[in-house]
């Protein structure tokens, strides 16, 4: 069971990751704006 788990959470981190989204210039435009509005968490 563990492993599923562990699995999904590497997934999502692929997809919404900050490396993710540092990758695409739409990304970074995403984490500007986070940034901007003072979130705690940039991403997942």
């Amino acid at each position: 069971m563990e492993k599923l788990i562990k699995l999904k959470k590497i997934k999502r981190k692929r997809k919404h990751g900050f490396r993710e989204r540092a990758k695409t210039s739409g990304g970074r435009k995403v984490l500007k704006k986070r940034r901007q509005t003072k979130r705690a968490r940039l991403t997942i």
